[in-house]
């Protein structure tokens, strides 16, 4: 359907939606890159008789082409990016009531390892068009007891991430990448991947992400230690190179399978053409929407990755919220959701009711935090705007054609066009 024929009654209010055909989406082959290649990946894993990464090859192998397409020297397999994160913050060495410095709009997954260490994530307030966390926000939020900083490139495209690395050298505080979104994307001032310009890098291979084997997680360092010390919390420090049957701190029983390992490895290879492919329709999506007003577009089309299409509206232009527009999008069949989280992460009640050491409030009292931590609405305005009244995001998807992303743009163009002209 071309905007020619468009309609101008909304198919909110009665009139025919664009598309009734779905889209390719990640839960099924029709949008996942899966073939025959992990197939026989899988076989040769069964065939061997061993599924265990302890002795396994598929593994190592992922990890050795992981680094190497990243630019990076050393890479951790683990069971989840959730795991990987955790692994990164393992290397902080935090003591109980240490504070983490975190985005408000991201997976709880980013937190998950900070709370698990016992220390207390501090929200960071973002950028209001990409959401991400800047280096202004973040020395606003550090204190005494500061001690790490995770960045999150969202939705596929790049935080500020040297601007906030450097402000972390300064204070000595390590930086840590949550690049689960963000495969290939290379973040503004400079020419190397998302993952390689801080302390560590952190990947997930979750079933909707750019390459999958389900569940699993990458971390990339180019420091030996840090990659040691991944390396052993994520096999409860079991340092299994000497020979002894020792553990030499607490960790966990992170190890990727070689089933896992062995299909991650079949993706890796796909990668490019996946991200390719994502670039060019987001380009095609952008090139038809450029002139409407009151309407934010991604900018940096090569260097994004496109885990999700990113808009941000201006209610003052438009005249409606995210929720209403995000809405009208819906009901023209277009996969969209309004402003990605119900809330930002710091009103989950996980968070707001204490919910991680039994009825303790542990680690959130004072001690052992240096001060009773509270969360509440109004922590970070910007996020709350971004999630409350202009984001949305389109599901994207490597398999797109030029239809698809026609009848996206054409949809958009329709919504846009009635509201703005009421």
């Amino acid at each position: 359907m071309t905007s020619s024929q468009t309609p101008l009654r909304l198919a909110l209010d009665g009139g025919s939606p664009v598309r009734s055909r779905p889209f390719p989406t990640n839960g099924d082959s029709a949008g996942r890159t899966l073939g025959i290649e992990e197939i026989d990946a899988l076989r040769r894993v069964v065939e061997s008789g061993n599924l265990s990464r302890v002795g396994g090859r598929e593994v190592p192998a992922l990890e050795t082409d992981f680094a190497e397409l990243l630019g990076a020297r050393h890479a951790v397999a683990s069971t989840s990016g959730t795991s990987a994160i955790h692994l990164a913050v393992s290397t902080l060495d935090l003591e109980p009531g240490d504070e983490v410095i975190v985005p408000p709009i991201t997976d709880f997954g980013t937190i998950v390892g900070v709370l698990a260490q016992n220390a207390v994530p501090i929200f960071a307030d973002v950028d209001p068009l990409t959401g991400c966390i800047t280096a202004a926000s973040v020395e606003q939020a550090i204190s005494e007891r500061t001690r790490g900083i995770i960045v999150v490139h969202l939705f596929g495209g790049g935080a500020p991430i040297d601007d906030i690395v450097a402000l972390g050298r300064q204070r000595n505080i390590p930086v840590i990448e949550d690049c689960a979104q963000a495969y290939l994307a290379v973040p503004p001032g400079g020419d190397s991947y998302a993952g390689t310009r801080a302390d560590i890098g952190c990947f997930s291979l979750q079933q909707s992400k750019h390459i999958t084997s389900g569940d699993g997680g990458l971390t990339i360092t180019n420091d030996p230690a840090l990659d040691r010390h991944m390396r052993l919390f994520a096999d409860k420090g079991w340092p299994r190179d000497t020979g002894e049957r020792t553990h030499v701190f607490h960790g966990f029983n992170y190890r990727m399978t070689e089933l896992q390992g062995a299909v991650a490895h079949a993706q890796l290879a796909k990668l490019p053409g996946v991200i390719d492919s994502r670039r060019a329709s987001a380009q095609r999506l952008v090139d038809q929407l450029s002139d409407l007003a009151g309407l934010h577009l991604p900018t940096g089309i090569d260097r994004h990755s496109f885990w999700l299409f990113p808009l941000v509206i201006d209610p003052a232009v438009v005249g409606v919220d995210n929720a209403r527009y995000g809405a009208a999008l819906r009901a023209e069949g277009i996969p969209v959701s309004s402003g990605y989280l119900d809330r930002p992460l710091y009103l989950v009640p996980a968070l707001t009711e204490r919910k991680v050491y039994g009825k303790s409030g542990f680690p959130f009292t004072a001690p052992p935090a240096r001060t009773e931590i509270h969360y509440s609405v109004g922590d970070c305005p910007a996020a709350e705007t971004l999630i409350n009244q202009t984001l949305m995001v389109l599901a994207w998807n490597e398999h797109y054609t030029d239809e698809d992303v026609d009848d996206i743009a054409t949809a958009i163009r329709k919504v846009h066009g009635h509201f703005v002209a009421r």
